[in-house]
């Protein structure tokens, strides 16, 4: 490998698994290095740029974005976008190689990570950029528990043994291609998990990877920055070796999953909790994200869930060049987009 080329880490992960947390920590703790983000947004609304942002990063104390310093790649995932926008934000990071140290590149929740470790073989970055890593994070509570993960050998001989029946869910062979993927597994929220959890979700993981791939327990994704960056691997040199169930696929939609943004006005903070949960229970609905204007608060309500699990906090104070309102994005599978909206109707203040 040239040590000259600029390291980037690509972070990947399920939907909630803790990618944004995972970035603003390696942020906060960066140690002098000037690292640039690049943030893929699924849906229409950029609610994890806004999450980054609101940490200080990409914008000023008056909340006006700071060119260059946060790119975001709105509608669509990486994959799917890669070639449109991918590539013309890298060369416009090479032609400032001067002042970078590393590039840090969050996949959407719904992306594949081999296309975008691939395209790193394109002639025009190949000679500037190089894959430290691709670190994928797990959510450990939600693996546990068999959401993402079901029998893999009893599922692929009944599908082997029956040629009508469908394959497995493309949530099911996601979770294994950023697995396969990884050069590095963060096992995230722990702490929300007792010993037997623990080894039940690392089975899982372990069973989708090599031995020479590390998995490491997280919190929050408080680890050591030393530990997610600098680990040289040229992931884009191995990846084509790494298996895939899309290789073969022309495309990479994902028509599959719905996402939309629902807006509403000033909304009641324990009613809001509470029809979120009514509708997670009654939807197949994957992830819930967004912020919230409670009347009577001068800071901006953070809403995210994942599955029956949501957290909440007043993340920082409206911007005056903003008029606080509540935006969420939900994304989920077979989804309807007015049931949604009148279920939330009684959280209106």
């Amino acid at each position: 490998m040239n040590h000259a080329k600029i390291p980037a880490t690509v972070v990947t992960g399920f939907l909630g698994s803790g990618k944004t947390t995972l970035l603003r920590h390696i942020l906060e703790n960066a140690g002098g290095r000037r690292i640039a983000v690049i943030v893929n947004e699924f849906g229409e609304l950029g609610i994890d740029g806004e999450i980054l942002k609101a940490c200080g990063i990409g914008c000023d104390e008056d909340g006006n974005e700071v060119e260059g310093q946060l790119y975001e790649l709105a509608n669509g995932c990486l994959c799917c976008t890669v070639q449109d926008e991918f590539l013309p934000v890298m060369k416009q990071l090479a032609a400032r190689r001067a002042d970078l140290d590393h590039v840090l590149i969050e996949t959407s929740g719904l992306a594949l990570p081999k296309p975008l470790v691939q395209a790193f073989n394109w002639p025009e970055i190949a000679t500037v950029f190089t894959v430290d890593a691709v670190v994928t994070v797990v959510d450990g509570p939600a693996t546990a528990a068999g959401q993402f993960a079901e029998d893999l050998e009893a599922v692929d001989a009944q599908r082997r043994a029956d040629p009508e029946l469908d394959h497995e869910s493309p949530l099911h062979e996601l979770f294994e291609d950023q697995l396969s993927a990884a050069d590095l597994v963060v096992l995230n929220k722990t702490d929300l998990m007792d010993d037997a959890q623990r080894a039940a979700a690392e089975a899982v993981v372990r069973a989708e990877l090599p031995d020479s791939v590390k998995i490491v327990p997280a919190r929050s994704g408080a680890l050591p920055v030393d530990l997610l960056l600098g680990q040289r691997r040229a992931a884009e040199s191995t990846i084509h070796l790494r298996d895939s169930h899309h290789d073969h696929e022309e495309d990479h939609d994902h028509d599959e999953f719905d996402a939309f943004v629902i807006d509403l006005p000033a909304v009641d903070r324990d009613r809001l909790l509470a029809a979120l949960a009514a509708l997670v229970e009654a939807h197949a609905i994957y992830r819930v994200k967004g912020f919230a204007h409670v009347p009577g608060k001068p800071m901006r309500l953070l809403v995210q869930g994942v599955g029956a699990r949501f957290d909440s906090h007043y993340d920082r104070k409206w911007f005056a060049t903003e008029t606080p309102a509540t935006r969420l994005v939900f994304i989920g599978d077979e989804l309807d987009e007015a049931v949604l909206r009148r279920g939330l109707q009684a959280a209106i203040a």
